[in-house]
């Protein structure tokens, strides 16, 4: 089960690698959310899935007994899930308000965050 998991979450880490370093931001989104799944998916298999009982401690014991599911990174793909959600909503609106300003989402268009000098020889953009 491990190592499905293992090769899975890196066949996404891939994916997601390669949609990111596309120039339209619509693929950057797609491949930040693939990333963001992929962190979630590695978190979930270092708590061993194959285990299915419960953490808990029998009355007057002080550990479990045998062998027991991990609950600390159910708690984190929790967490994860909740800061990757607003990561998102973020990039949603930095993504609107680029398009909305520049009119494109292709970032080799978006020429005009990095301003040319004007005493280097180049002729200066002019906005559409």
């Amino acid at each position: 089960m491990e190592t499905v998991l293992a090769l899975l979450s890196g066949a996404m880490v891939a994916a997601s690698l390669f949609l990111m370093l596309g120039r339209h931001l619509v693929r950057f989104i797609f491949g930040l959310v693939l990333a963001s799944n992929a962190v979630n998916l590695v978190i979930f298999a270092a708590g061993r899935p194959g285990n299915p009982r419960p953490p808990l401690i029998p009355e007057g014991a002080q550990v479990p007994a045998g062998v027991v599911a991990n609950s600390l990174p159910q708690a984190l793909i929790l967490t994860a899930i909740v800061i990757g959600f607003a990561l998102l909503v973020f990039v949603f609106i930095l993504f609107f308000k680029a398009h909305q300003e520049l009119g494109t989402v292709n970032t080799e268009d978006m020429s005009d965050a990095e301003a040319i000098p004007a005493e280097a020889g180049a002729p200066e953009k002019v906005k559409p």
